[in-house]
């Protein structure tokens, strides 16, 4: 059964562990095998200042001991952009097709709702990725434009959607 909690600073090696494993999985995402750069130290302080933000936030969540998706969003603390944020999600290929990612994201839309600040939710996805274009559509966001050529992978451009949920 999959539990969905906000992340800790305790959870930071377990977290930068899972992110190696999962960027390995599928080229979806904008790192690879190898992780993201952070020492676990710094992790360990970008999770504290996650835990105690008003507008951004991660959410692990996990099977047991095992952490299987992440999510996060990001917002921006200016005036004029506070309302906006920003969000990715990741989930290891062996719980793929099981509704993760849709809680996942449910969670995380329920608590941006909560905060009563924020009013636009923004996402960048793989045209190709045709299964997360649906579970996003299934949630109510809407397509805004495309990136052409935004990611590059072993020589190939790759174009993105922007979509947006409005709150």
């Amino acid at each position: 059964m999959l539990t969905i909690r906000r992340a800790a600073p305790s959870d930071a090696e377990a977290l930068l562990s899972y992110l190696k494993i999962v960027g390995g999985e599928s080229d979806n995402l904008l790192f690879g095998a190898e992780g993201v750069a952070y020492a676990i130290e710094q992790e360990r302080d970008l999770l504290g200042k996650l835990a105690e933000a008003k507008t951004s936030a991660m959410f692990i969540g996990t099977v047991g001991d095992r952490v299987v998706s992440v999510v996060n969003l990001n917002a921006p603390t200016r005036a004029r952009t506070a309302h906006t944020s920003e969000i990715g999600v990741s989930v290891l290929r062996s719980y793929w097709n099981q509704g993760v990612a849709s809680a996942m994201l449910e969670h995380l839309v329920a608590f941006a709702r909560s905060t009563g600040i924020l009013k636009v939710i923004h996402l960048s996805v793989r045209c190709d990725n045709v299964r997360a274009v649906h579970v996003y559509e299934k949630l109510g966001f809407v397509h805004i434009g495309t990136y052409e050529r935004y990611m590059q992978i072993d020589g190939a451009f790759i174009d993105v959607f922007l979509m947006n949920l409005y709150l």
